[in-house]
């Protein structure tokens, strides 16, 4: 199953380096989040261990771009590509002869139901966290302005568990992303209940 996930994910045309040699992203971001899903849930079920690793399945068929700016559209694409890596895992899952149950509780990961209820689907965001946080969020502040990274590290920090804090306060993140962490974090204190993520 997992090999099935790499080949889809194999055909991403969007390559990036990693130790001297080209692949494609999505593919790679498989990798780290099993990685990273290793470190932090040993035992972890294989319906976690697959929802990891197909996170982002064919991601790339649906670029932000072909979404309405602001967070309306963000929003909607965001929920879209939950629904479209279900699907995707489901398809691939029922040719392997997994059962509906099974299927079912993947399908349920990835869409992030019952987030901070259920306990591997908090885990699975905790990995979705650190891996940002480990891989993806210098190149993300490089291309923001310091309050849009601020406002994004403070609802990436809400969304993780106490073992997941400590994961990412294991990282040695720079400084200035810490920083920027304690800013959104403040600002989200100060926000009106009702307009916070």
């Amino acid at each position: 199953m997992i090999e099935a996930i790499d080949a889809a994910n194999a055909k991403d045309p969007h390559l990036v380096e990693e130790k001297g040699r080209q692949v494609p992203a999505e593919w790679l971001y498989g990798q780290r989040m099993s990685a990273t899903l290793a470190d932090l849930v040993p035992e972890a079920s294989e319906a976690l261990t697959i929802a990891a690793r197909g996170q982002h399945i064919e991601r790339w068929t649906s670029p932000r771009i072909a979404y309405p700016v602001g967070r309306i559209g963000y929003l909607r694409w965001r929920t879209d590509l939950k629904t479209y890596h279900a699907q995707r895992l489901a398809e691939i899952m029922a040719k392997h002869g997994y059962d509906q149950a099974t299927i079912g509780r993947v399908g349920a990961l990835v869409r992030k139901e019952r987030l901070k209820q259920d306990a591997e689907v908090q885990a699975l965001e905790d990995v979705v966290c650190v891996v940002f946080l480990t891989h993806y969020v210098a190149n993300f502040a490089a291309k923001h302005d310091d309050d849009k990274v601020a406002d994004v590290l403070a609802k990436t920090w809400r969304k993780m568990s106490s073992q997941g804090h400590a994961a990412a306060e294991s990282l040695g993140l720079p400084e200035h992303v810490l920083a920027l962490l304690q800013t959104g974090l403040a600002r989200l204190d100060e926000a009106p209940r009702e307009r916070r993520v």
